[in-house]
C-alpha cells in the first residue's frame, strides 16, 4: 500500500497532527471540525491502516512513509 493512496485530504491533515502527538479534541481545534467528526476520521485512518489504535497508526504509517511525506525529522528537530 502506498503511504497516500486510499486517504482522503482531510484524512491526510488529521494524520498528520495524530502523528505529532494531537489527541481529538486538540485536533478538532486546529482543524475547526467537531470531535466526532475528528473520530469518525481517526476511526477511517485506522479502518485503512488495518490497526485499532493510535500507536499502531503512528507505527504503520511510518513504515509506509509518513515520517518522510510528513516530514517529521523537521517537526521534532531530530
Amino acid at each position: 500500500m502506498n503511504f497516500t493512496e486510499n486517504f482522503t485530504e482531510r484524512e491526510m491533515e488529521v494524520l498528520h497532527l495524530l502523528l505529532l502527538g494531537l489527541n481529538n479534541k486538540e485536533i478538532s481545534k486546529k482543524l475547526f471540525v467537531s470531535t466526532h467528526t475528528t473520530k469518525a476520521h481517526v476511526a477511517a485512518i485506522y479502518k485503512k491502516l488495518n490497526v485499532s489504535n493510535r500507536v499502531q497508526a503512528a507505527i504503520r504509517s511510518i513504515q509506509l512513509g509518513a515520517d518522510e511525506y510528513f516530514n517529521l525529522k523537521d517537526s521534532y528537530n531530530c
